[in-house]
């Protein structure tokens, strides 16, 4: 017997987008360096290492954002708390989307998320820089 889910991705997708505010690439560029701004790559650090990322974004793997959001978790991260306006990106769009809605649902203001996410950046010349794998117990050679 199939599997019968009662919301679809792109049912999700479609709530989020009706709630949630959204950036083309032009509007993210002119946000992007500014110090009351932070850039949340949501990509898996492996699609990182192989594509690159936005300059100075700070990687969230999806699978930890509500952890490091709430202030009552362990895995809380202070970034989360600084009262920055926060861009999520992914890949194409999609997980940044429902991203910045659990986020905004949980009380994260103000989150938006760029459309097209880092493959719109990229092809659209915008800043991207190479990020080398980080390696358990690799340190950094003194230059």
């Amino acid at each position: 017997m199939p599997l019968k889910i009662r919301k679809s991705v792109q049912q999700m997708f479609d709530e989020a987008m009706a709630e949630i505010e959204t950036l083309n690439v032009e509007q993210a560029q002119e946000l992007h360096g500014r110090p009351d701004v932070t850039f949340i790559d949501l990509r898996d650090p492996r699609e990182i290492w192989r594509d690159g990322g936005i300059p100075g974004a700070i990687n969230v793997t999806r699978g930890m954002l509500e952890f490091w959001i709430d202030p009552g978790s362990h895995y809380h991260k202070d970034f989360f708390a600084s009262g920055s306006r926060f861009v999520f990106f992914c890949a194409g769009g999609i997980r940044s989307a429902l991203a910045a809605k659990t986020a905004q649902d949980m009380g994260l203001t103000p989150v938006c998320h760029i459309k097209g996410g880092f493959g719109a950046w990229k092809k659209a010349g915008a800043a991207v820089e190479a990020v080398e794998p980080k390696l358990p117990g690799a340190k950094k050679a003194a230059g």
